[in-house]
C-alpha cells in the first residue's frame, strides 16, 4: 500500500492520477476527503482509498500509515515544514513505513542561500537518519509556476522578475510524478536522489518570446531589482513576507549558479521529459 502525502497539490495529484492508471493500492490523504473523492471520480474510486489526515495531527498520521509500506510526501512549503515533516518521518518509521518518495529542493548552496532549500537539508538528514529507504527528488523550477504570471500578461502583457538574461531550468510536475511514481513501483529505481530538469535551459526574455507568438501580441518580460520584486510580491501578490523572499531567493540562486539540464527524468522514465514549448502551448487559453 502506498500513501500519497499531499494528494491534492500539482505533484500529488499527477501521481495519483498515475498509480490509479497503474493499478496499484493506494491510499490518498486530505484534510478535506469528500472534496478529493469528488475529483477522484467514481470510476477510480474502487482504487483509490481516501483518508482524512492533517500533517500537524500525529492520530490521523498514525490512522493513515497503518499497513502501508510506502510513503510520498511532498507537503507545501511553510515556515513550519521542518517540523512538519520532520515529525511524520518520524510517525512513518514508527508505523512501519518502509520506504519514503521526498519532494525536496535544489540542494542548498551557500553561495546563494535559499533558506527553502535549507529547510529540505534538514529534512533530508533527518530522512537518512531515519533507517528507512529513501528516495529524494530535488525538482528545479515548475512550469506550472509560470501560470502566476497570467493575471499581468492578460491585463498588462508583461511580467516580472529579477533574473535578467539568465537561463534557468523548468519541469513539468507531470514528470516528477511519473519519476515519483517509478521510485514507488520499481525498487531498482527506488532509493536514490535525482535532480529533476527539463531537457533545455531557457530566460524569461525567451518565454516572453514564445508567449509572443503564441498569443500574437507583443508580451514583454521586465526586470526588477530584489527589493522592489519582493516589495511587489507581498501588496500586489498577496503573499506572506517568507514566500516573497523564497521568490526572490530562488531567482538570485539562478543567477549567481548556472543552471544546466540533468538526464535524470530520461533515465528513470526512459523517455525525454516534458519539454516547455508543449506546456505553454497546452496552458496558452490561461494566458489570454
Amino acid at each position: 500500500m502506498i500513501v500519497v502525502m499531499g494528494a491534492t497539490g500539482a505533484i500529488g495529484s499527477a501521481l495519483l492520477k498515475r498509480l490509479i492508471e497503474l493499478g496499484v493500492p493506494t491510499r490518498a490523504l486530505s484534510r478535506t476527503p469528500e472534496k478529493l473523492q469528488m475529483r477522484i471520480g467514481e470510476e477510480a474510486a474502487s482504487m483509490v482509498e481516501v483518508a482524512a489526515a492533517e500533517a500537524s495531527d500525529p492520530g490521523s498520521l498514525r490512522r493513515a500509515f497503518a499497513g502501508a509500506n510506502q510513503l510520498f510526501l511532498s507537503l507545501s512549503n511553510s515556515p513550519s515544514q521542518v517540523e512538519l515533516e520532520t515529525s511524520m518521518i518520524r510517525i512513518a518509521a514508527e508505523a512501519g513505513i518502509q520506504h519514503i518518495v521526498k519532494i525536496s529542493s535544489p540542494a542548498y548552496d551557500e553561495k546563494a542561500p535559499v533558506a527553502v532549500a535549507g529547510w529540505h537539508q534538514e529534512i533530508e538528514r533527518a530522512l537518512s537518519e531515519s533507517g528507512m529507504k529513501s528516495t529524494v527528488l530535488r525538482p528545479y523550477a515548475f512550469m506550472q509556476n509560470l501560470l502566476r504570471f497570467a493575471p499581468t500578461i492578460q491585463t498588462q502583457h508583461v511580467f516580472f522578475g529579477t533574473m535578467g538574461e539568465t537561463a534557468c531550468n523548468f519541469i513539468d510536475c507531470r514528470d516528477i510524478a511519473d519519476v515519483a511514481a517509478e521510485a514507488l513501483t520499481d525498487p531498482e529505481k527506488a532509493g536514490h536522489v535525482y535532480t529533476l530538469t527539463g531537457s533545455r535551459v531557457f530566460s524569461y526574455p525567451q518565454i516572453a518570446s514564445k508567449l509572443s507568438e503564441l498569443l500574437d501580441r507583443p508580451i514583454t518580460y521586465i526586470n526588477k531589482d530584489s527589493e522592489a520584486l519582493r516589495r511587489d510580491l507581498m501588496e500586489y501578490g498577496k503573499m506572506p513576507e517568507w514566500l516573497a523572499s523564497h521568490v526572490v531567493e530562488i531567482q538570485a540562486m539562478s543567477v549567481a549558479i548556472p543552471e544546466k539540464p540533468t538526464d535524470d527524468v530520461e533515465r528513470v522514465l526512459g523517455r525525454a521529459p516534458r519539454n516547455l514549448d508543449a506546456f505553454l502551448h497546452e496552458q496558452i487559453e490561461l494566458f489570454r
